[in-house]
């Protein structure tokens, strides 16, 4: 099958290789030193699926038609990404496997007659080396009704479908709500939830981002061990009680330190999808007339770390959480 990726950092290289060594014909998009990297190297796979050196097609925009394609840029590279492959695009079916609640909308917005898809990629995978990607903690892909996608992916790693895609996308963002602290401070994610003075502020982050989804009536779909339950009592627990939960979340981390997402960014010297994370949640929460204020805190100081390139000691990081 003709396969084409948006983008080939931590997921779409991940989703590029795998289905390169499942036989199918698959082309990338990729920009810089990673375009580079590909087109010299491959575009080379480790970790715990296994290891493999995928010789894909790479180019910064597609050369060809994909029967099906996956897009995987950071949420604020999606518009920008889609219309550059629009003619490319034209009827085929689109497959978003983003972080953040917008991506659907951001396809349907460059690409009104798109037949769109949502898709969530909760294995942990790291991309700090241009054209390679490492799997540190491997779990489900899940797709939003798409039998077709989820049969494809389904293929290649452990995939499921869930009719219940928005309550899947609020989960999937308060896990994400790990990622904040180890881009504000440099340290893995791992060393947050352990460390006494950072695993409050990660329980803070994580309690703002399930009252604000309770306040908008979502109904939390069970993602890695995240029921709707979990994320209730997270909401209401007294934040000493709640720090069980990122305790718990630390456990489908495995041992490998685990930068997150957003601080893999920051260490490529690229800008972070922060605005799409902790930022969703402080506008979600001003929609529906509350405050996340751990969140603002958040945002503001990757932002610094984004422009300075100095990291907060988690002393600095709670200080200005008290504030």
């Amino acid at each position: 099958m003709r396969i084409g990726v948006i983008g080939a950092g931590a997921i779409g290289g991940t989703v590029a290789a795998l289905l390169d060594r499942a036989g199918h014909e698959v082309e990338v998009t990729a920009r810089g030193a990673t375009l580079a990297a590909i087109r010299e190297r491959g575009l080379r796979l480790d970790g715990k699926w296994g290891e493999h050196t995928a010789r894909v097609t790479a180019n910064e925009a597609f050369t060809s038609t994909p029967e099906i394609a996956f897009v995987t840029t950071k949420a604020q590279d999606a518009a920008s990404a889609l219309a550059a492959n629009a003619t490319q695009l034209a009827g085929v079916p689109i497959v978003v496997v983003q972080n953040g609640l917008e991506g659907l909308e951001t396809v349907r917005s460059v690409l009104p007659d798109a037949e769109a898809y949502g898709a969530l990629a909760l294995y942990a995978a790291q991309n700090v080396e241009p054209g390679r990607v490492t799997i540190t903690a491997p779990a489900d892909t899940v797709v939003d009704r798409s039998r077709a996608a989820a049969d494809l992916l389904g293929g290649v790693m452990p995939t499921k479908v869930t009719d219940n895609f928005r309550g899947a996308q609020w989960t999937k963002l308060v896990i994400n709500m790990i990622n904040g602290t180890p881009a504000a401070t440099g340290l893995s994610v791992q060393q947050t939830i352990a460390d006494p003075v950072l695993r409050p502020i990660v329980t803070a982050l994580l309690r703002e981002a399930a009252r604000t989804g309770l306040a908008h009536g979502v109904r939390f779909d069970p993602l890695q061990g995240l029921t709707h339950a979990a994320v209730r009592f997270v909401a209401a627990a007294p934040l000493w009680a709640g720090q069980l939960v990122p305790l718990r979340m630390a456990r489908h981390l495995g041992t490998v330190p685990n930068l997150g997402s957003t601080l893999q960014s920051i260490k490529r010297g690229q800008p972070t999808e922060i605005d799409y994370l902790n930022g969703a949640v402080v506008a979600q929460a001003v929609a529906v007339g509350r405050r996340a204020p751990v969140n603002e805190v958040i945002v503001t100081a990757v932002h610094e770390v984004e422009r300075s390139g100095v990291f907060l000691t988690p002393a600095e990081l709670a200080a200005r959480t008290r504030r």
